[in-house]
């Protein structure tokens, strides 16, 4: 199943709701990717540029697009930044893979 890292900043509300009513939002994001058959990997807050991160499996991209569309919906989340991620065994294949396409492909200037 595919995972996909996903970072993003709660917005001045959300934290002034949290700060009022402290709530794991772990338990809100595993809930809502259990209903499309996915499942939580991880549930971070961060500092930075990002508020917090999660490592999410979930069927397909659409799948996981609908996710990520509901939770930026409910208002509380903003700046969602999704990414891909491969793990070594898939990224060796991936390699291997291009190393069969590779040899045919020309570079812009024909190179």
């Amino acid at each position: 199943m595919p995972i996909y890292i996903t970072q993003g900043r709660y917005t001045r509300e959300a934290i002034k709701g949290m700060i009022v009513k402290p709530e794991d939002r772990a338990d809100a994001v595993a809930r809502i990717l259990s209903k499309i058959g996915g499942r939580l990997l991880g549930y971070y807050v961060t500092f930075g540029e990002y508020d917090f991160l999660t490592i999410a499996e979930a069927p397909n991209d659409v799948q996981m697009a609908a996710v990520l569309l509901a939770a930026g919906s409910g208002g509380g989340v903003t700046g969602l930044r999704t990414t891909v991620a491969l793990t070594s065994v898939e990224a060796k294949g991936a390699f291997a893979a291009a190393s069969d396409l590779a040899p045919g492909f020309k570079s812009p200037g024909g190179t």
